[in-house]
């Protein structure tokens, strides 16, 4: 199929862009790797495409205080070949998961964000980190924390009159690990499950706090604070032991409808298999004495 009919803008200022966005009937364009297919199978049928790569400003890659700042034009390649990711070590662990190099190389980290696929990776690692989101519209700029920006299957707080012109990741400190692994049928290919992990702990190596979110298992990342969880599973923190736990949470929140890749019994097995692996390893790295992990 080919896409319906549409008008193409490309704006300089974010005031035009907003202005060409009035009345809800365009659709921005950033990457367009995830739009163009909506298009091309008549899924979307917007009035006008809004390019914003002309936009002065939302290019922007940046430390900014104790956060990382990626701009709404940023693109995926460019953030994970960026020195600036390591400093959000959960990043350069997910990335290289999404798509294809050259999907991410076009594609743009907001633009996967304000997509909300459920199964995608991004939108799981800014509800893991607490991301926050830079929304602008036609009431003006507002923040949004990532955990309350999805708010379903490709569905978000922003409005048809808004668009995402920022994320803010933050900073990964000391004793802090982190963890990252999904289950797709090919590489490239959507997640049956996926899990994304942090892990803090104090000089001692006490866990102070543990978070894990879990994606392709609902209709959009579920996150949950898992610090008891960890705790309970003994000073050693190894796979099995934290297995069982896993499962009963796989139980709660992997909710998903079965379809001919996998029923939801399926998923939750892989997802207990990848928690419980991605905390024990958030875990390990998060120790004073931690080395890198080859796996």
């Amino acid at each position: 199929m080919k896409a319906a009919s549409f008008a193409y803008v490309r704006p300089a200022t974010l005031d035009d862009v907003l202005a060409e966005l009035a009345g809800g009937d365009g659709k921005v364009l950033a990457g367009g790797q995830s739009l163009v297919p909506v298009l091309a199978m008549r899924l979307g049928r917007p009035a006008t495409l809004v390019d914003i790569n002309s936009v002065e400003g939302l290019d922007g890659l940046a430390r900014d205080g104790d956060v990382v700042r990626v701009g709404a034009t940023v693109r995926q390649r460019t953030l994970e070949r960026s020195p600036l990711a390591a400093a959000v070590p959960l990043l350069p662990l997910a990335l290289p998961f999404v798509g294809h190099r050259e999907l991410r190389s076009r594609g743009t980290v907001c633009g996967s964000l304000a997509h909300a696929d459920p199964a995608a990776e991004l939108p799981a690692v800014a509800c893991c980190l607490g991301a926050t989101l830079e929304v602008a519209g036609p009431d003006g700029r507002r923040r949004v924390p990532a955990e309350e920006f999805f708010v379903g299957a490709m569905s978000t707080g922003a409005g048809p009159e808004d668009v995402l012109i920022g994320a803010e990741f933050p900073i990964a400190g000391a004793g802090e690990g982190h963890g990252f692994a999904e289950i797709a049928r090919r590489h490239g290919d959507f997640a049956l499950a996926g899990v994304a992990t942090r892990v803090r702990v104090d000089g001692d190596g006490a866990v102070q706090q543990a978070r894990l979110t879990g994606f392709g298992i609902s209709d959009r990342p579920v996150t949950r604070d898992v610090t008891e969880l960890l705790r309970s599973a003994g000073p050693r923190r190894a796979e099995p032991d934290l297995r069982a736990a896993t499962a009963e949470l796989a139980a709660e929140i992997v909710d998903t409808g079965g379809d001919a890749h996998g029923s939801t019994g399926y998923r939750r097995r892989l997802f207990a298999v990848l928690a419980a692996r991605e905390l024990q390893k958030a875990h390990r790295r998060a120790l004073p004495t931690a080395t890198e992990d080859p796996s």
